[in-house]
């Protein structure tokens, strides 16, 4: 039956035997301290990001200024890869926690920052002169107005945000970590166990997916309902 494959089992792995290796590695618990550990950083490391993202975007906002001359600096440093972070997140911190963590954070934030800024700059002036005729001014402004007009534009940051802080992490722990997704990928591939690889792939694709629909699908349709944006 050898003339039946298409192609060799070491270069592309049968369904059943990603399987058979994803069972084996929840069965020995492997899996599950990896998934643990690499929570644990992304939700740190992305904590970390919101708020530094937003301080940075409202800042930006803000001040005319800054707005001149951050936000093009910011926008290049977003094209960076992530990966291009760790040798200084190596040298400032060494092969810790803390350089994956810086490495998630950096990645991230910059999405964020520029989320928040192009969310109130987008909306509707009429919305700011309304408020303002009425007296709203200051934190009043924002906090009534600017933000929960900026929502939308806001969490699809957020989400983005979210999607490059994972891809940060899988970098980071591929690095040097001692365990994590990451680490369990890498080791599948020091074993050339193209299952292992493609197993882990499989978790990683499912984690991101399950948290962009729990969270902030589930955010996104309260913020349409709340605008009366669903379809009837």
């Amino acid at each position: 039956m050898d003339w039946l494959r298409l192609w060799k089992p070491y270069i592309f792995p049968s369904p059943v035997a990603v399987f058979t290796t994803l069972w084996d590695l929840i069965a020995d618990g492997s899996l599950g301290i990896a998934v643990l550990a690499s929570a644990k950083r992304i939700i740190i490391g992305y904590g970390l990001s919101i708020i530094i993202g937003i301080l940075v975007g409202l800042t930006i906002v803000r001040f005319k200024y800054l707005d001149e001359n951050l936000s093009p600096l910011i926008l290049g440093l977003q094209t960076l890869p992530s990966i291009c972070w760790l040798p200084f997140s190596i040298l400032w911190y060494g092969l810790n926690e803390s350089a994956i963590i810086f490495v998630i954070t950096v990645g991230s934030t910059f999405a964020v920052s520029i989320a928040i800024e192009s969310g109130m700059k987008n909306i509707n002036p009429l919305f700011i002169r309304a408020a303002k005729t009425m007296g709203a001014k200051g934190f009043n402004l924002y906090r009534n107005v600017i933000i929960p007009a900026s929502l939308p534009s806001i969490v699809s940051g957020l989400k983005q945000g979210w999607s490059f802080a994972w891809r940060a992490l899988m970098a980071g722990e591929m690095i040097s970590a001692t365990k994590g997704l990451g680490q369990v990928l890498m080791v599948g591939r020091d074993l050339a166990d193209i299952s292992q690889v493609m197993a882990v792939m499989l978790v990683i694709v499912v984690l991101g997916v399950g948290v962009d629909k729990l969270i902030f699908g589930r955010i996104e349709i309260n913020i349409r309902e709340r605008w009366g944006l669903d379809k009837a």
